[in-house]
């Protein structure tokens, strides 16, 4: 019997394309496909793929909640994440969730084919990248980051596209004391500006 595989993502270019290599092989059967989470949550029950393909970034919900809520009510799905993230906090929030394998997008045909294969086996599937990103950080010293709850606060806030002005009147403070809180947190987190205080806030899962 062919593999049943159902894909959600946003990105119709990205499904369809996937589509394509999969029905080029009588081991697989596209089920469905999905443009969002919510669609994905409310009809999967009618048509259970084996194996569902599922796109890390979602509009209108989280692949990690996705990913517990599917397991939870199917515990016989095989769930691959299919992404161009390849932050590690991410990674490891998805497969502690219940996801039984990572696979970049940028991977090529037989890759993703040998990825589905994988899992459908019962076994776990990491892009080579991914594997290696793990191991580095498995193995890399941890540095321990102690923020105060007020550079939470603000550090959450700042990964929120929040603006100096919009922090300080929503935390009820001045501008000047945004902008020295802005400054603790470069130098606690060792980094030049607002981008990279994102990249490192996510990285080390220090925001939600």
């Amino acid at each position: 019997m062919p593999i049943k595989v159902t894909i959600t993502d946003d990105h119709p270019i990205v499904a369809n394309g996937i589509k394509n290599i999969l029905n080029e092989l009588p081991q697989f059967e596209i089920l469905d496909i999905y443009t969002s989470g919510n669609a994905l949550l409310k009809n999967i029950g009618e048509h259970l793929p084996d194996v569902l393909m599922l796109d890390f970034n979602l509009p209108d919900t989280n692949a990690v909640e996705i990913t517990k809520i599917l397991k939870k009510k199917f515990p016989a799905l095989k769930i691959l994440i299919f992404t161009s993230i390849d932050i590690i906090v991410h990674v490891k929030k998805v497969l502690q969730a219940g996801a039984d394998g990572f696979l970049l997008k940028e991977s090529d045909d037989l890759t993703i084919i040998e990825a589905i294969e994988t899992i459908h086996k019962g076994e776990q599937f990491l892009s080579p990248a991914i594997k290696n990103s793990l191991i580095d950080d498995l193995l890399k010293p941890q540095k321990k980051t102690v923020l105060t709850r007020r550079e939470k606060e603000i550090l959450q806030l700042i990964v929120s596209e929040y603006t100096n002005h919009e922090i300080a009147e929503k935390l009820f403070i001045s501008p000047h004391t945004v902008d020295n809180h802005r400054i603790n947190l470069l130098q606690k987190l060792q980094v030049k500006n607002t981008a990279g205080l994102v990249k490192v806030a996510i990285e080390r899962g220090l925001v939600d």
